[in-house]
This record gives structure tokens, sequence and C-alpha cells, in this order.
């Protein structure tokens, strides 16, 4: 017996997108590679010498990081002794991903850590992620987020939820008298 009522079509499921399909081969490769080199150059220096060199990054890793957390610290009290928001990073961000890299064992991490301290580096890479993010906002469509912001929930007394609809009025539209009260 059918009522009339259309039958619930499921939409397909998204496509993954690249990054989330290889990006776990990648870190596995990565991961895989790194021990590797470990050990190859154990072999020719001998486990002590790399265990020494794991600490010295551990401990360089921690001079990069707090240095830049610094850096921006004093940036940013700066800027708000002025009155006004800090100006660009500087940098602080990347010298920390730097820093960061330096930490994580291994040699590739080590050598991808200090290209990150290298300042014409950080200046082109910060660029690049610049121009990145600003042409992603220009193609993002509006509502993208799942129309967040368009949906809104109360929460009643008496514990029921009613949803609905921000309608944002306009400062013209404004009843002249007291405001009701917001609860009952």
């Amino acid at each position: 017996m059918t009522t009339g009522a259309p039958t619930p079509t499921y939409p397909a499921r998204p496509r993954r997108s690249r990054l989330r399909t290889f990006l776990p081969l990648a870190v596995a490769a990565w991961l895989v590679l790194e021990i590797w080199l470990l050990t190859v150059v154990a072999d020719v220096a001998g486990g002590f010498a790399v265990f020494l060199l794991l600490i010295a990054a551990l401990v360089l890793g921690t001079v990069v990081i707090k240095r830049a957390g610094r850096r921006a610290f004093q940036a940013l009290n700066e800027a708000l002794q002025r009155g006004g928001t800090p100006a660009s990073g500087g940098g602080n961000g990347l010298m920390m991903l730097g820093g960061l890299l330096i930490m994580l064992p291994g040699l590739i991490s080590d050598a991808l850590g200090l290209l990150l301290l290298i300042p014409p580096v950080q200046k082109a890479l910060s660029r690049r992620a610049e121009r990145t993010f600003e042409r992603k906002l220009r193609e993002a469509n509006p509502g993208s987020l799942g129309d967040a912001f368009q949906q809104a929930r109360m929460h009643r007394p008496d514990g029921k939820v009613v949803q609905g609809e921000v309608v944002r009025d306009e400062p013209g539209d404004a009843p002249e008298g007291p405001r009701p009260p917001l609860t009952r």
C-alpha cells in the first residue's frame, strides 16, 4: 500500500579528497624512511652517536620553539600597548613548526625543520600560504559550512529544542518600545 509519500533517496557518498586518501600512506612512508635512515646512520656512526644526535635535536628544537614563542608574545604585547592588532606573524609560526620538526626523531624531519629556520624560505612559504588561503576564500561558496550560521536552536525552559532560522532585523525595523523579556 502506498501513501503517496515519496521514497527517501539517499545521496551518493561524496568522493574522498586526494589528501584524505594519500596522507596516511605518505605518513607511513615517511616513518619507514626515517627509521631506515636512522638505522643506516647507526650502522655507519654507531648507535650512541645517533642517540646523541637525537638528544641534541630535541634540545635545539626546544630552544627554537621557546625563542619563537617569546618573539610572538613580545610582538603581541607591543601591539596591544599601541592599541592595535599585531601585524603579520613575522615567521614565528613557521619557526615554531621548524622547531617541532627538529624535535621529532628522524633526520629528514630535522632537515626540513632546519630549512624552515632560514628567513627567505619562511618568507616564500608564508607568501604562498597567504595566496592559497585568499584563493580558497574567494572560491568558497556562501553557506559552505553547512549553513552553520543560518540555523539556530533555541532551548526552551521545558527542555524542548526548537529549530529555526536566524533573521536579522535592520536598525530601522526595531520597535521603539521596551523589549519583552526573553524568559517566561
